[in-house]
């Protein structure tokens, strides 16, 4: 039975009441209305859509923060009410899932590829509540969509690029764990750096990745900044000029490090992934040569408009470049130091991924 409008708040409000001591006993954070985070330029419609980050939070300049922009646009754009739960760590997920489904969520949206175990038991206990998994495609259940991206193709393009700009003739990359939404990147780049050495009989030397043991440089974690900044520095002293962190906020460790060491003569450089780095993290903007982007906001928007128009399906959602769901970013302050040939040639290289002629992907 469809709950008024008015009756929803009402039995949504009571239901955070009511969790709010389990959430706080679990150390996750109970739902946030946070209706008012955004303008809203739509009128307002009876649509509640929610989201879940993993532990990275929603200010990770990343793929939770991304996410939670795409429902922000929904909320302006088509008028939807929005809620959010952040996880402190991976032992809140279910605590805050629960805490979705309580506060009669129409769509729940769960950040990441570990949030996957949690979001299948939720949506097998819950069967009459609708969810969207970010960055996973394992869960096959009615009331359940999975969006996920295939970075391999775009980092192939960074990866390209990376090694054709490096000084050294050394770039790097390294993850925050070893799980395929990571890999993938890593994968890709590899892939990309190694048509760069085949196109032009060049020796560019990768770290971080040995694409034939498909195992590499993890920190362990997508939150200790220190890891990250110890890794790259590591990197750096290797020979490293170009470094691709896959690492949500320990990517912020990264770029420290190699603004470190640019302040100390270095000419070193940073590829971001997820969004553009020279934006979301702006602060480093000076470092960011290009980065690996996933339009998750877009496709969250879009799917959160299909849901609130009564067109939810369970059909996978996969981020190509030939839809526009994956790309590289502008060069941005690197656009004068990227020769025309070489921007040409990664044109070239988009199109032949787009058509087939060239396989960027994970190897499983």
């Amino acid at each position: 039975m469809k709950i008024s409008k008015s009756g929803r708040r009402l039995s949504a409000t009571a239901a955070v009441l009511g969790i709010s001591a389990l959430a706080l006993a679990a150390c996750g954070a109970a739902p946030t209305d946070s209706g008012s985070s955004s303008k809203s330029s739509a009128p307002a419609i009876d649509f509640l859509a929610c989201i879940v980050s993993d532990s990275g939070g929603f200010d990770d300049q990343s793929f939770n923060q991304s996410s939670w922009e795409g429902l922000q646009k929904a909320k302006a754009d088509f008028g939807v009410q929005v809620k959010q739960a952040e996880s402190k760590s991976n032992g809140d997920f279910a605590t805050n899932l629960n805490g979705m489904v309580a506060a009669k969520c129409d769509l729940t949206y769960s950040v990441g590829f570990l949030l996957a175990d949690a979001t299948k038991a939720t949506a097998t206990a819950n069967p009459d509540s609708k969810f969207a998994i970010i960055d996973d495609s394992s869960i096959e259940l009615p009331n359940v969509k999975s969006l996920t991206y295939d970075t391999a193709q775009a980092a192939y393009l960074a990866g390209y690029v990376a090694a054709a700009q490096t000084k050294t003739g050394t770039v790097a990359t390294f993850g925050g764990m070893k799980i395929p939404t990571v890999t993938i990147f890593m994968e890709g780049f590899a892939q990309g750096v190694a048509k760069y050495n085949e196109a032009k009989g060049k020796d560019v030397k990768l770290l971080g990745w040995d694409s034939a043991k498909q195992d590499g440089t993890f920190t362990g974690d997508f939150e200790k900044q220190d890891k990250g900044k110890q890794v790259t520095q590591t990197f750096l002293d290797q020979g490293a000029d170009i470094v691709m962190p896959v690492a949500g906020p320990v990517g912020k460790g990264a770029a420290a490090a190699v603004k470190e060491a640019n302040a100390a003569g270095k000419d070193a450089a940073l590829v971001w992934v997820d969004s553009d780095g020279y934006n979301s993290a702006s602060q480093y903007k000076e470092l960011m040569l290009t980065s690996v982007m996933k339009a998750m906001d877009t496709s969250v928007e879009d799917v959160t408009k299909q849901a609130s128009e009564g067109k939810f399906s369970n059909e996978a959602y996969v981020g190509t470049l030939a839809n526009g769901g994956v790309s590289i970013a502008p060069f941005h302050d690197f656009d004068s130091k990227v020769s025309d040939e070489t921007k040409k040639e990664v044109e070239d290289l988009k199109q032949q991924i787009i058509d087939g002629k060239i396989k960027a992907e994970a190897k499983n």
